[in-house]
């Protein structure tokens, strides 16, 4: 029997084989998904731009790569170049050799085209070439919707804050010419326009430039006039904006300043079918025109202001008709407590002087109760002319001579630094003359001009009487004017006046005229 062989040992495991390194070339679709998740993480258009470009240009190994705006209105987002480009340039023969166009397309508008030149390796672009610029030029075209929705809702939070700012600042009490300029300011630097303007209509049917708000020079702006029968003019009375791409050449424009701006914007102001007047905002000749978002902004803002010019307005006149309730209140309480209670109390000493004379007190204390009254009856004066000064609209031109009057001695009020006291005597605003009351007032006017050119002037006293006799017996009227300056004496002025007198304790003007001046 054989001898039985032993089994051969095991083998030893092979040892596993180390992997080989993975070799992953950098393909085109890695590169076109890094490109395509880039879009859209730089919030700056003009990069994100300018990303696409280059990553075409290397995709495709295109020696230039460039993308061109076709409508530079509403290319980019603001201002800036229109055209992206790699930095090295074509020439003639790489261009006439490979050229590849790929139109770049905003939702259903064109924007431009994606344009790659000279392929690198001396041949022709591809069909995969195309797919992957195609690719690109729609991810560029989502990147510009995107960023004009951006900057869209950008200028209309910028226009609502302007609104709002203007009608805060009209309703803090601006004067009307203040309101005005506030409005054309601010369209101005919302609009990034030349100007900011403020038409009126005119009593003549046209309009005219009331306000101009420009860094440049403003001369010949203000006062400009659109005349009466132009065609922009009807649209703007008629409350439709216009919009003009050159004023320079724009036929309907007939302002003598059209020839220095281009694009404008002529919006109505207009609330609750009442037209203030045009807003303007025109830019400089050559400069970019209004896109369509801008023009809808603009006429939006001036609708809210002319809203606010309209409430301002209203709450300035309820203002004022609370100071006018105040004034007649005033002059109620003045005329019912105060002059009754004056008026009175001369009663009083007119009474007792009359007793101290039958009585045959002392001359003294008769005299002193003469003189009581009659500073009384001055006072009572005074403080009537007081009522009726109180009862005069303070912003509107007197029509009465009483008004007259005191607007004189209230000017002359600002040169003496005090105010003149002034008396009437008699029905003055019925008994006077059209042509006396002139004559008077300019008597009035002369002495107190040299009342204020007089030293040491602390007192000035103006008494018109009405119910004068003169000498020859004919009915008529007296002016004195009396202060205590130092210098000299009145100039005697026209007619029948008599001449200033001087006295160690002042100076006193008197003149006089029938209260007919002709048979």
């Amino acid at each position: 029997m054989s001898e039985a062989s032993e089994p051969p040992e095991p083998a030893d495991p092979p040892e596993p084989a180390e992997p080989a390194e993975a070799s992953t070339p950098r393909g085109p679709l890695p590169r076109l998904l890094e490109a395509v998740l880039g879009v859209g993480v730089d919030p700056e258009l003009r990069a994100t731009l300018q990303h696409i470009v280059d990553t075409a240009a290397e995709l495709t190994d295109a020696r230039h790569a460039a993308l061109e705006a076709t409508d530079p209105v509403h290319g980019t987002a603001g201002d800036g170049p229109t055209e992206f480009r790699t930095p090295e340039p074509p020439t003639a023969g790489q261009a006439a050799h490979s050229r590849l166009d790929v139109p770049v397309r905003v939702r259903d508008d064109t924007y431009g085209s994606l344009r790659l030149t000279g392929k690198r390796a001396d041949g022709d672009f591809t069909a995969e070439d195309e797919q992957l610029v195609r690719v690109l030029a729609t991810q560029a075209g989502i990147a510009i919707g995107n960023a004009r929705l951006h900057e869209t809702a950008r200028q209309r939070e910028r226009w609502i804050e302007g609104a709002a700012a203007v009608t805060t600042a009209l309703l803090t009490g601006e004067t009307a010419a203040d309101a005005l300029m506030t409005v054309a300011e601010r369209a101005r630097m919302l609009a990034d326009a030349s100007a900011g303007v403020i038409l009126q209509p005119t009593d003549e049917g046209g309009m005219e430039i009331v306000t101009a708000s420009t860094p440049d020079d403003p001369r010949g702006l203000v006062g400009t006039t659109i005349a009466p029968g132009s065609a922009v003019l009807e649209q703007l009375l008629g409350g439709e904006p216009v919009f003009v791409d050159d004023s320079a050449t724009d036929p309907r424009m007939t302002t003598q300043v059209r020839h220095r701006f281009g694009p404008s914007m002529l919006l109505p102001l207009q609330a609750g079918g009442r037209l203030i007047g045009t807003l303007a905002l025109p830019r400089r000749r050559g400069d970019r025109p209004y896109t369509s978002v801008e023009q809808l902004l603009a006429t939006q803002f001036a609708s809210q202001a002319a809203l606010a010019l309209v409430l301002a307005d209203a709450q300035q006149r309820r203002e004022r008709l609370a100071v006018f309730e105040d004034r007649d209140r005033i002059a109620r309480d003045l005329h019912d407590l105060v002059v009754q209670r004056l008026f009175a109390t001369g009663m009083m000493l007119e009474s007792t002087q009359r007793r101290t004379a039958d009585e045959e007190q002392d001359p003294e204390v008769h005299a002193m109760l003469g003189r009581a009254v009659e500073e009384l009856r001055s006072t009572v004066q005074e403080v009537r002319t007081a009522i009726f000064a109180l009862q005069q609209p303070p912003a509107d031109a007197p029509t009465t001579f009483r008004g007259k009057v005191l607007r004189e001695t209230a000017g002359a009020a600002a040169a003496l630094g005090f105010q003149p006291s002034v008396q009437f005597t008699g029905p003055v605003d019925a008994r006077l003359p059209a042509p006396v009351a002139t004559r008077l007032l300019t008597a009035l006017r002369a002495a107190l001009a040299a009342a204020t050119r007089r030293s040491g002037t602390t007192r000035v006293t103006v008494s018109i009487d009405a119910t004068t006799t003169l000498p020859d017996g004919r009915p008529g009227v007296r002016l004195t004017v009396f202060d205590d300056g130092k210098g000299k004496p009145t100039a005697e002025a026209e007619g029948n006046d008599e001449p200033g007198t001087g006295t160690g304790t002042g100076t006193t003007m008197t003149w006089q005229s029938p209260l007919r001046t002709h048979p």
